[in-house]
């Protein structure tokens, strides 16, 4: 697989056609199992074919049972400055119904470990809205996130994926089925939470402190190119999306080839503005009335339109040429992208 990841990147060396690289993100499965020299051996790779800024944000996604002492020693040699640690709760029994490999005490312990050896710009994931966790469970979650000074925080809502084992519990009705007034309403005790300790609220999933933005995920929401390597991934240049094959073994073998294991969208007008509304309504920046303008003439007007009873409702606001979700707002942002849509 790094040998097929670092044939791909040879494939893909134009794909940015020379722009330079401001952050690169190791996610997916699980990044955390790469040793150093494997880490280093795909930066490397990278500097080698693209221009990759002085000061780039460089994250690896990790299981905090893997961040023992030993592992966070070895990457201290690698260009690693950001780490996206998976903690999900800070109580067993909810790690266990999720079927989570750490414990609690792994969680904290993975944080104040890098922490200690210099990784400050660390970001948490958590999840809510599931049948375990009570509204004073989420509360010392979230106290637990600002006892351990972690500076950005992810923050996603139990969802239940087709096929997997909890849809088929859930079916079987072995499990109860997730609560949408639960959910909604621990989200407004997350934004509180966060507004009250001086965080961001800079996405619909994301808070931080400030100057704390994962960079990598907002030039997402902003629209900028990025380049996706391996498995699954995708990749857009502006004008066109692209996304690998899913299986590992197909993709290492097309890879072998010499070819790219991808599949090609080219987006349409429509698709540029409905991308650009979906991503810009759901971040503290909002969305810009000039922008979609540039991507197609008197789009705006339209979208005002359709807007008005989103204002009637206090869902969005307007201020100079750019429009923002409400918090009530915010409870909806999918639907409301939705409604906006060309």
């Amino acid at each position: 697989m790094l040998h097929a990841l670092i044939k791909e990147i040879h494939l893909q060396k134009s794909y940015l056609n020379n722009e330079t690289v401001e952050t690169i993100y190791f996610g997916g499965g699980t990044p955390s199992l790469l040793e150093a020299d494997e880490i280093n051996l795909l930066i490397n790779t990278i500097t080698e074919l693209h221009t990759v800024s002085s000061n780039a944000e460089i994250t690896l996604e990790a299981n905090p049972d893997d961040l023992n002492e030993a592992t966070i020693k070895s990457l201290r040699q690698t260009d690693v400055n950001r780490f996206s640690i998976g903690i999900q709760s800070f109580f067993d029994d909810d790690l266990l119904w999720m079927n989570r490999v750490h414990c609690s005490r792994d969680a904290e312990a993975s944080v104040k470990r890098a922490q200690d050896a210099g990784f400050e710009n660390i970001t948490a994931d958590l999840i809510y809205g599931y049948p375990l966790l009570s509204d004073t469970k989420w509360k010392q979650n979230l106290d637990k996130v600002f006892e351990l000074a972690i500076p950005h925080v992810s923050a996603y809502s139990m969802t239940v994926e087709p096929q997997t084992a909890l849809a088929v519990f859930i079916n079987k009705k072995k499990q109860p089925p997730m609560n949408d007034q639960q959910s909604a309403a621990q989200f407004v005790v997350l934004m509180d939470a966060m507004t009250d300790r001086g965080f961001e609220h800079y996405e619909i999933s994301n808070f931080c402190r400030p100057g704390h933005y994962s960079r990598h995920n907002s030039n997402y929401w902003q629209g900028v190119k990025y380049l996706g390597i391996g498995p699954s991934a995708h990749s857009y240049n502006g004008e066109a999306r692209q996304w690998n094959i899913a299986n590992n073994a197909q993709y290492i073998q097309v890879i072998e080839t010499g070819k790219l294991p991808a599949e090609t969208e080219t987006l349409t007008e429509e698709n540029r503005l409905n991308e650009y509304i979906m991503t810009s309504i759901r971040t503290m920046w909002g969305l810009d009335l000039d922008k979609l303008n540039s991507i197609a003439k008197a789009s705006a007007d339209q979208l005002l339109i359709a807007a008005r009873r989103y204002f009637d409702t206090e869902w969005i606001t307007q201020k100079d040429n750019i429009l923002y979700l409400t918090p009530t707002g915010k409870l909806y942002a999918d639907n409301i992208a939705a409604g906006l849509f060309f």
